[in-house]
C-alpha cells in the first residue's frame, strides 16, 4: 500500500513540487471530513452572498476557498494562487516557485442534495521576476501546467493526479488518514457509447453540436452507428471521473443564452486542468475549434466552450465543426 508521499518521492523528480501537492492534500482531507459530516458541521445551504463569477456561493464553498488559501498561503514554495471564488489573484511567499489556481468546490450545487462534488487545481512555473499579485503572472497556456488534479468527494474520496508522466489515482483510506496509490497509467478508452451534456439548453447550442447531437440520439440506425447512453450529474470532477474510470465523453459547449460569456466553465480552474488529465489519459480536449490546451488566456476568469473524453468520439465532434 502506497501512500501519497512514497508516490510522489517515485514519480515525481521535483521535491517542491511534490512537497506543495502533500500539503495541498491535506486540506482536501480536512474539507471530505466537512462534506462527510453535513448538516451536523453546519456545511450546507447558502452563504447569502455571490462570487466573482455571479454565482451564489454556499457554505461550503466559502470554507473550502478559506482552507485550500490558508493552507497555500503556508507553503514556502508558493509564489501566488488564483481561486475561482475571488477577484483577484494573491500573493503568497516572495521567494516561491509555483503559481497555484484552483476551484475549491465544483458542482456546490449538489452539496445541499448529498451529490458528488470535488476540488481541481493546476499548478504553474511563476516566471523570473513575476508579480504575483499581477492577473498577467497567470496568463499561461494549459501546454504550461507542471502538474494538475482534482480531489472526489464521493462514497470514497479520490485523487486523480498527474505530474507530465501519465494519470494516477490515490483513494483516502480513512482508518489511518492517507492517500494511498490505487490505479498507475490511468487511460481513457479511445471510443465509447456514454455521453454527458446539458439536454436542457439544446436549444441554445450551436449548429455542429446540434447536429452531432441529434444523430448519436439515433442511435445505431443514425450516421454514427451505435447506441448510446446519456448521464448528466452537474458536477465536472464527477463527469471526468467517469471517463477516466471506463471512458466517455463530456461537454459542456458554447451556447447563444449569453453571448458575453464564450462558454460556462473556467478556463484557467477547469478546463485546462482537466484537459491536462483528460490528455495525459489518452484522450482529447476541445473547444470544438481549437485544443483547449493551446489558448492563450485573456483572464484569470475568462470561460470557454469544453468537449473532452475518448479520443475518437471528441474527434467525430471536431469533424461537425469543420464541416
Amino acid at each position: 500500500m502506497m501512500r501519497l508521499r512514497t508516490f510522489l518521492q517515485q514519480h515525481c523528480d521535483d521535491q517542491m513540487l511534490a512537497e506543495l501537492i502533500e500539503q495541498l492534500s491535506v486540506s482536501c482531507k480536512d474539507i471530505a471530513y466537512r462534506i462527510s459530516l453535513g448538516e451536523l458541521a453546519g456545511v450546507t445551504g447558502s452563504a447569502e452572498q455571490e462570487n466573482v463569477q455571479g454565482e451564489c456561493q454556499k457554505k461550503l464553498d466559502v470554507i473550502s476557498n478559506d482552507l485550500i488559501k490558508d493552507c497555500l498561503a503556508a507553503i514556502p514554495s508558493v509564489r501566488g494562487l488564483a481561486s475561482e471564488e475571488e477577484p483577484d489573484a494573491v500573493p503568497a511567499n516572495p521567494e516561491g516557485r509555483f503559481l497555484v489556481l484552483f476551484d475549491p468546490l465544483d458542482g456546490s450545487s449538489n452539496i445541499d442534495v448529498n451529490v458528488t462534488v470535488g476540488t481541481i487545481f493546476s499548478i504553474l512555473e511563476c516566471p523570473a521576476d513575476a508579480d504575483p499579485a499581477a492577473e498577467s503572472s497567470y496568463l499561461q497556456s494549459g501546454s504550461k501546467q507542471v502538474a494538475a488534479g482534482y480531489v472526489l468527494y464521493g462514497p470514497s474520496t479520490i485523487m486523480m493526479l498527474s505530474t507530465g508522466n501519465g494519470v494516477f489515482s490515490l483513494t483516502l483510506d480513512t482508518r489511518i488518514g492517507e492517500f494511498v496509490l490505487q490505479r498507475e497509467n490511468v487511460q481513457i478508452p479511445a471510443d465509447t457509447k456514454e455521453f454527458a451534456i446539458n439536454m436542457s439548453v439544446q436549444r441554445f447550442w450551436q449548429e455542429p453540436v446540434q447536429e452531432y447531437v441529434a444523430d448519436l440520439l439515433k442511435g445505431e440506425e443514425g450516421p454514427l452507428g451505435k447506441r448510446y447512453n446519456m448521464r448528466w450529474v452537474a458536477s465536472m470532477v464527477a463527469e471526468i471521473h467517469r471517463i477516466l474510470t471506463r471512458g466517455g465523453i463530456f461537454m459542456y459547449p458554447f451556447d447563444n443564452r449569453d453571448p458575453s460569456k464564450p462558454g460556462k466553465l473556467r478556463l484557467m480552474y477547469e478546463a485546462n486542468p482537466m484537459s491536462f488529465l483528460v490528455n495525459q489519459a489518452g484522450g482529447q480536449s476541445t473547444t470544438g475549434r481549437e485544443p483547449i490546451m493551446d489558448i492563450a488566456p485573456e483572464g484569470i476568469h475568462q470561460r470557454v466552450p469544453v468537449i473532452m473524453g475518448s479520443a475518437n468520439e471528441v474527434e467525430t465532434v471536431i469533424q461537425y465543426h469543420q464541416r
